[in-house]
């Protein structure tokens, strides 16, 4: 006695769309992830090639006075 499943001309059917689908979709991603990878890849290229950035100054407050007043 075998248990299990005839593979009908349906289940075919069903499996050759899904698959042309997945294929699509991997198609369609992997363009879409290549090219985001490669604008990602060519702007930080474009920033270094501008060199460094220069160091920034610490910053410091306006100068104030700040002596305390004295009232008794």
């Amino acid at each position: 006695m075998t248990v299990g499943t005839s593979l009908t001309p349906e289940f075919w059917q069903h499996f050759s769309v899904l698959l042309v689908l997945a294929l699509a979709m991997t198609a369609i991603l992997t363009a879409v992830f290549t090219t985001a990878f490669e604008a990602l890849t060519a702007r930080l290229r474009d920033r270094r090639r501008h060199g460094p950035a220069a160091p920034r100054a610490p910053h410091r407050p306006a100068p104030s006075d700040h002596r305390t007043s004295v009232h008794c």
